[in-house]
């Protein structure tokens, strides 16, 4: 699981679409390790639309794929807008080198089954103020 924090909020894509929580706060607890990729000039207004904007686009609950369009994706995208800058490649590549062993590939089809979102946020929606 990755998510970004900014704005004093977590947020985080699964299978429920884009979801923010206080930091720390899915039932997951608090992370096992940041990377801090440096501060934003985005202001919370901008960000919030770039995120609902997101959320009916690239990353609809529907749209999520435990190996290709993941929590992973979601942090990545949304930390090249807010910095420039990546997550780092031992991160996003995880799920590719999971899939390159045998062992992936015998379990695929039941990964691919499964739909994940850590629970404890709330859904983000630009109309109805949470965030």
């Amino acid at each position: 699981h990755t998510s970004i924090i900014v704005h004093k909020d977590e947020f985080f894509y699964g299978s429920g679409g884009i979801s923010s929580c206080a930091p720390g706060g899915t039932l997951l607890g608090p992370p096992d390790s940041v990377v801090d990729l440096g501060n934003t000039e985005v202001t919370e207004e901008i960000f919030l639309e770039y995120l609902s904007s997101l959320g009916e686009s690239m990353f609809r609950g529907e749209s999520y794929n435990l190996f290709e369009h993941n929590c992973n994706t979601f942090s990545n995208e949304v930390a090249q807008f807010l910095t420039g800058r990546k997550i780092p490649s031992y991160i996003t590549d995880l799920p590719a080198e999971v899939l390159a062993t045998p062992f992936g590939q015998a379990l695929r089809p039941l990964l691919d089954s499964i739909q994940i979102q850590p629970p404890g946020g709330n859904t983000f929606s630009r109309h109805n103020g949470q965030c």
